[in-house]
């Protein structure tokens, strides 16, 4: 691989640094607040729900994950969710927008492995504001020669994306995630590595592309400097 591998590109969110977390977290808060009006198999099921609608309306990250959990409230309660259950979801919101960037192991040491090849990308979903946020205070920006806050990841992104470099034939792209990582940057034709986290959100998971020559999993960021020099 490292004869014809020239760029690897990471992605930020629970691949680099912890994020979903700080989701659970709020989703907790969220549940205790409405418990009063339904369980909270049924609640979490509503939200998910309103969060896969709204995705085309206004993208992934906090802020839209707050106006779902307020549309949700107003659902179950029939629109009668008292007024200060609704700025306790905001104040939770803007909690999780000043949360501390929080790396994961060996983060910068897959970066300086990845460094040895040629470029570094970072790709990213989510808010522009609160994405650039979490990239400087995370002291990596920069390790990045180009940084792209996407909207969605697709075939279509990688490609553009990589198009700009060598191609995605000859790109890698990083990520705990099979959905937005893994499977669309194998359809652009590079290679997807997929590092797993704990937590997961729902509508990130994806069938593991078994058999497919350019797929790797590792357990951690750790092993990617030997991923690189074994697969060479």
């Amino acid at each position: 691989m490292a004869q014809t591998l020239t760029t690897i590109a990471f992605d930020a969110d629970d691949t680099l640094w912890h994020n979903e977390r700080f989701f659970k977290l709020t989703q907790e808060r969220f549940a205790e607040l409405l418990a009063p009006y339904t369980d909270g198999d049924a609640l979490m099921s509503r939200l998910l729900e309103a969060e896969r609608r709204n995705i085309r309306h206004y993208g992934f990250g906090i802020k839209g994950f707050m106006l779902s959990m307020i549309e949700t409230a107003l659902d179950v309660t029939d629109n009668a969710v008292p007024g200060a259950v609704i700025a306790e979801l905001i104040a939770a919101g803007q909690d999780m927008l000043q949360h501390p960037v929080d790396l994961l192991p060996h983060a910068a040491e897959a970066l300086r492995a990845a460094q040895a090849i040629g470029p570094v990308l970072l790709i990213t979903k989510g808010d522009l504001l609160d994405q650039e946020r979490k990239i400087a205070q995370s002291g990596l920006g920069d390790v990045f020669d180009a940084v792209q806050i996407v909207s969605a990841k697709t075939p279509e992104t990688y490609a553009r994306i990589f198009d700009a470099y060598d191609g995605a034939a000859r790109g890698m792209m990083i990520g705990n995630s099979m959905a937005s990582d893994v499977r669309p940057m194998l359809e652009a034709g590079g290679w997807g590595v997929h590092v797993p986290h704990d937590l997961l959100w729902d509508l990130e998971h994806a069938e593991r592309p078994e058999d497919h020559p350019r797929f790797h999993e590792i357990p951690d960021l750790g092993a990617l400097p030997d991923l690189l020099s074994r697969t060479g």
